[in-house]
């Protein structure tokens, strides 16, 4: 009997421990932080480390007193799929929440699609999309994207410029180009997703207000929490995640604030 019960409580004990092992030590390296990340997406992934999200991932592998290790793919078409998925990394350092082709952690940010405008310009006190003051300007936006939808419910799209939305950032670079545009005078306005516009803006040094867009009524809304993504079942390397996310908030705010994203609250 009581190797009968031996022997059950280990096939019990293995049942349990089984996934959560597969999870961290087939799975999930032990050996490094393994990011998967876009190497030309400035200003958030850089390959040579320059980017924010680098320096996220920097502050967990100390934290978990492991080296940062890369695998670099542009993210467009197929980055899940040939990185997170093919296990050739651990961990996506930027992922909207609700997203399927990832399990999301919990979210470490909130931001907002923003309107830039030169800061003694007369769009310098406009707010809202549905301002007057916005009708009959060219306003550059990235085509497809949220804030396009309140455009048109508000007449903007008519003398829109749309820049690409899904691109090579190693060949191309909307966001970059849409604030050159801002600068020559080409559009007079431009709406972009704040965590990319505040540290463009930010490093550039020039003349522009970045103003968060969290005025805008109906849908889709305009402000999103960012996450970071694992493979789909791993929920020990998630909870290990959130728990790093929980205790050095702080330090996140610390980085973000310091690259220029703003940041708004849980509920925009």
């Amino acid at each position: 009997m009581r190797r009968l019960m031996a022997a059950a409580l280990a096939v019990l004990l293995v049942s349990h421990a089984g996934p959560g092992a597969a999870q961290t030590s087939d799975l999930v390296s032990r050996t490094a932080f393994r990011v998967c990340a876009d190497p030309a997406n400035d200003p958030m992934s850089v390959e040579d480390g320059s980017g924010y999200e680098n320096r996220l991932a920097e502050l967990f592998a100390a934290k978990l007193d492991l080296p940062v290790s890369y695998t670099w793919y542009p993210m467009a078409t197929g980055f899940i799929r040939n990185t997170l998925k093919a296990g050739k990394c651990d961990v996506v350092m930027g992922y909207a929440q609700g997203h399927e082709l990832v399990q999301n952690t919990n979210h470490y940010m909130t931001s907002a699609f923003v309107l830039v405008v030169p800061s003694d310009g007369p769009l310098a006190e406009v707010e809202s999309l549905a301002d007057p003051k916005l009708q009959g300007r060219a306003i550059g936006i990235i085509a497809g994207s949220p804030p396009a939808n309140h455009m048109a419910k508000n007449g903007l799209i008519g003398r829109a410029k749309p820049y690409h939305l899904v691109v090579d950032r190693r060949h191309e670079s909307p966001s970059v180009d849409m604030l050159d545009d801002l600068e020559a005078g080409t559009i007079d306005a431009a709406v972009m997703w704040g965590p990319i516009a505040g540290p463009l803006v930010k490093r550039r040094g020039t003349d522009m207000k970045v103003v968060p867009l969290l005025k805008e009524e109906g849908f889709p809304k305009l402000f999103y929490r960012i996450t970071m993504g694992v493979r789909q079942g791993e929920k020990v390397w998630e909870r290990k995640l959130n728990s790093l996310i929980r205790r050095n908030q702080d330090e996140i705010n610390a980085i973000l604030t310091e690259a220029g994203v703003p940041l708004v609250t849980d509920m925009g």
